[in-house]
């Protein structure tokens, strides 16, 4: 995928064939080697893409939280759709389950 406007189309589609909402989005295309970069922002977080045409790959980051409900099934379909729609022969997957009680003092004060 080395064209911005079809990988945005291409991960619109996946991501409200998936049950996600996008909220907003970003894609970018670098001029060296072709590479395509590109963000939709969920309201359940985001999903992260970026191509390497010259090695014939793509890496895909998709973050949802559980705030109201269970979206791990709908992360695994945005995965999936999109690892058919490039075609890939090959994938490595890094799951990381992140949830319980957040710790006292979790969160950043911005001062001001």
């Amino acid at each position: 995928m080395l064209e911005p406007a079809a990988l945005r189309t291409l991960c619109l589609a996946a991501v409200a064939g998936a049950g996600l909402q996008a909220v907003g989005e970003l894609f970018h295309r670098f001029p060296a080697p072709g590479s395509v970069t590109g963000v939709v922002l969920l309201a359940e977080s985001h999903l992260a893409v970026h191509t390497w045409p010259e090695l014939g790959g793509v890496t895909l980051d998709v973050y949802v939280c559980n705030l109201n409900g269970d979206n791990s099934e709908r992360a695994e379909a945005l995965l999936a759709a999109l690892e058919t729609a490039f075609g890939a022969s090959q994938s490595e997957r890094h799951r990381l389950q992140r949830g319980g009680p957040a710790p006292e003092g979790w969160w950043l004060r911005a001062q001001g």
